[in-house]
């Protein structure tokens, strides 16, 4: 039996046994800290934690590994609720393009974007997409991660789009973090399918779907809701389409316009609504009379220079917000999500501990988790960090680009 005893850490955070399944509003400032603490782990499971003071007797002596966290925190691992992390090339073209000018609707406009990687992953086999996306995995875990949702839609036909899915699959099956699978076959529309959109809805519906759940190959459905892209009318034939099949919706809107995508996500039980750079009040009403969660991704805004989303305003109405990376090769390469801790800190005026719960608890609750990750318990296997030796909390959104992280336990 593999025991480790953490002890005089600096302060255990997010630990407790009636923690919220959602922090919202005002509770969203509250973080539970315990200072000058220690943790103990039997077989990765939590199995006591408290003051310095009262750590005597809480487990056996023999064969134990203890690790002095002086001066150091320790944190429930982050969970990063949207990503597409199964990809087959970088794009720093696009970027390069950017740079001239260019915007990102209109590199997608001649060609470029989701199609660009569509085309590339079509010309990949699975094994080399999930040895690739097998070293991303890695190092999204060496950054803090312990929870992944990665999504389809760089595929746009049958025969690919699957085989996003069973990749996904397979990256589940041999890591430790949990990975959850969405099916974002509705990303955009293949240029063949530009003035038919019609004939790629009936093959999202009546090939695709049918499919997906004959193999068990997701949990949740999306759409890329927005202008150019799907219209809120084909947005809920594809999401009701995917409930039939079982698979709960997550959906992309707002990103560049409010057109009535988030009301009618809730309306349909959408767990989140993700993106949101842009919010109109009609928006934040439908959001407060629901329970699906807001999830902001501000190195999306960052890297395309966009507006960042109004977490601030969300806050203020009494709202939930989750944090996410967005982790793609066109909009947003990376997965690091104390930078993602870091932007919501400097670009979004969120506190540092309004960012470490969208980041955990209303990250977790975005992709499912409640139950297991986000927080530390007893009982609880899901993955911790241990940082170096800093000051305080909040040094770890301030020393953005500093790594942190000493040690990950239970993965």
């Amino acid at each position: 039996m593999a025991k480790i005893l953490m002890k005089n850490i600096r302060g255990l955070v997010q630990v407790g046994e009636n923690l919220p399944k959602i922090r919202k509003g005002k509770e969203m400032q509250e973080l539970s800290i315990l200072e000058n603490a220690f943790l103990a782990l039997e077989d990765g499971e939590v199995v006591g934690y408290g003051l310095m003071e009262d750590w005597e007797g809480i487990t056996d002596w023999r064969d134990l590994e203890i690790v002095d966290a002086d001066g150091c925190f320790v944190l429930p691992a982050f969970c990063d609720s949207h990503t597409h992390t199964v990809f087959a090339k970088t794009r720093e073209e696009e970027f390069v393009d950017r740079i001239h000018g260019l915007t990102y609707e209109e590199i997608a406009m001649k060609g470029g974007g989701i199609l660009n990687s569509a085309r590339k992953l079509a010309d990949m086999s699975e094994d080399e997409l999930f040895e690739n996306a097998q070293l991303r995995i890695e190092k999204i875990i060496a950054c803090g991660t312990g929870a992944i949702e990665i999504k389809s839609g760089y595929g746009l036909s049958v025969e690919s789009e699957l085989k996003m899915l069973r990749v996904i699959k397979r990256l589940k099956e041999n890591n430790k973090i949990a990975i959850k699978a969405t099916f974002l076959g509705a990303h955009a529309f293949p240029a063949e399918f530009k003035e038919n959109h019609r004939a790629y809805l009936d093959l999202i519906i009546h090939e695709m779907l049918p499919q997906i759940e004959k193999e068990r190959l997701a949990e949740y459905i999306d759409v890329f809701c927005e202008r150019n892209y799907y219209s809120v009318e084909e947005m809920e034939e594809v999401l009701q389409a995917g409930i039939k099949h079982g698979l709960t919706p997550k959906v992309h809107v707002n990103q560049f316009s409010a057109m009535g995508g988030v009301a009618k996500a809730i309306e349909l039980g959408a767990l989140s609504v993700d993106h949101l750079e842009e919010i109109a009040t009609e928006d934040i009403e439908a959001l407060q009379n629901s329970e699906c969660m807001p999830v902001l991704l501000p190195g999306c805004s960052h890297f395309i220079g966009i507006p960042f989303g109004d977490s601030r305003r969300m806050i203020t109405a009494g709202l939930p917000v989750a944090l996410a990376s967005d982790f793609n090769p066109g909009s947003t390469p990376n997965y690091n999500l104390f930078t993602v801790w870091s932007l919501a800190c400097i670009k979004m005026k969120m506190t540092p501990e309004e960012a470490f719960n969208a980041l955990t608890i209303n990250a977790a609750y975005a992709m499912g988790l409640s139950e297991t990750h986000g927080k530390i318990f007893l009982g609880s296997k899901s993955p911790i960090i241990l940082t170096n030796e800093i000051p305080s909390l909040a040094y770890l959104p301030y020393s953005f680009g500093e790594n942190n992280v000493k040690r990950i336990f239970n993965l």
